[in-house]
């Protein structure tokens, strides 16, 4: 056991952990008061439900081996689970960490999608969403990105990491546009809120802004915890992190500034967010220099893309597509531009001498998980509003979710 990579990784888990809390605060604070427990309990549950399938079977669709070596589903009964993680002491990173570790990407990209559903989904249902969407949809993208081929031959990872060998150090595409294209699909069924046009504004933006810095300290975990090592590669990936956020957060609110007249608080939490999604995938294959490009590049066309809503009639509550779809699509496509092969990934992009190789390659792979996702999203969807149903009663939406769902309200000053 590597003793100093096994401290590292367990204290990426206390920040991915953090994760958790700054997205249900980030979500929280830009609802409504009557809806904001309904929407941070919505993060919460996800956790929960994605936790106890990760343990059951989940961890082995992701990192067991493939059937058929497709590459296209891992073995479900391999790892089923998780017993193995008692008697496996001899690996470098032990079995049960690495676990935690992945088990909270997987809990973290469901929970993403529900701020496309905010005021107006049933709580039950987004359970049994969030549930059949983590095994029909993220496990399956998680193992084409995640999982690698064992060197010994022994075991067949997904046929992006392997076969595609695009470049995606921490999840652009399994988390961020995997969820993204998710979100839209759940807006389309949902239909708009009754509030459509005329939202309320966010009821706590202090909230939303310390949720975002939680979510900012927490990425350096979830960025610089996939180099799986303390050393060099971390500390690279935690720089480009870091930088890319601060270019994308002056980008947006550069934005604001020509577009609107003025910056705001919104914009500066927001732009934070669309810089950490940005970043995600190409972390480890930039300089720092090209973090900033990055980081300015998710900041500019992130808050230029919210404005797709209204134009094509979706209501993306709380703008998962224009900063999770969007911002994956441009940092996976960043790293066939700027890719430096000094970085940790190691390979060119075209500025960079490599060609326009690897810039189709990160497209095939943004468009694969696109594609999949919307459309596995959309049927699972209309399954369930069929089914069980999606919406609240109309009278709960005009009264607010948390006293309808929950029995419960946020602030009781009485």
């Amino acid at each position: 056991m590597d003793t100093g990579t096994t401290a590292f990784i367990l204290s990426c888990i206390i920040g991915l952990t953090m994760m958790v809390p700054g997205l249900a605060l980030f979500y929280g604070g830009m609802v409504s008061v009557k809806s904001s427990l309904n929407m941070m309990v919505m993060t919460f549950g996800a956790v929960a439900v994605v936790g106890i399938l990760w343990v059951l079977f989940g961890y082995s669709m992701v990192f067991g081996d493939s059937y058929g070596g497709a590459g296209l589903l891992g073995n479900v009964t391999e790892f089923a689970g998780l017993g193995g993680v008692l008697t496996e002491k001899d690996t470098a990173l032990p079995l049960a960490l690495f676990a935690v570790f992945q088990a909270l990407f997987a809990a973290i990209t469901v929970a993403i999608i529900s701020g496309a559903a905010a005021d107006r989904m049933k709580f039950s249902s987004w359970m049994v969403f969030a549930a059949v969407w983590a095994v029909l949809v993220y496990f399956p993208v998680a193992h084409w990105v995640f999982a690698f081929d064992a060197t010994d031959g022994s075991t067949v990872g997904g046929w992006i990491a392997n076969k595609l060998k695009a470049v995606d150090y921490a999840g652009g595409t399994a988390v961020h546009i995997n969820s993204g294209a998710a979100a839209l699909a759940i807006a389309i069924v949902l239909g708009k809120r009754r509030t459509w046009g005329t939202a309320p504004r966010p009821h706590n933006l202090p909230l939303t802004l310390l949720g975002a810095g939680l979510l900012w300290a927490g990425w350096y975990a979830f960025n610089g915890g996939s180099a799986l090592a303390a050393g060099h590669n971390a500390s690279v990936v935690m720089l480009t992190t870091f930088v890319a956020t601060c270019a994308a957060m002056l980008a947006w609110l550069g934005v604001e500034i020509v577009r609107d007249g003025h910056a705001t608080t919104m914009g500066a939490a927001s732009g934070a967010i669309a810089g950490l999604v940005a970043i995600t995938p190409s972390c480890g294959a930039v300089s720092p220099m090209g973090a900033i490009v990055v980081g300015v590049a998710g900041g500019i066309v992130c808050p230029l893309a919210l404005g797709l809503k209204e134009r094509f009639g979706y209501d993306d509550s709380l703008d998962v597509v224009g900063v999770h779809l969007v911002g994956g699509v441009v940092g996976t496509l960043m790293v066939g531009l700027i890719a430096t092969a000094d970085a940790p990934s190691g390979q060119a992009g075209l500025l960079h001498g490599g060609g326009l190789r690897l810039l189709g390659v990160q497209a095939t792979a943004a468009g694969a998980v696109l594609a999949y996702s919307f459309v596995l999203t959309l049927v699972i969807a209309l399954v369930l509003k069929k089914t069980i149903g999606l919406r609240v009663d109309p009278d709960h939406e005009e009264g607010g979710l948390d006293s309808a769902l929950h029995r419960e309200r946020a602030y009781d000053l009485a």
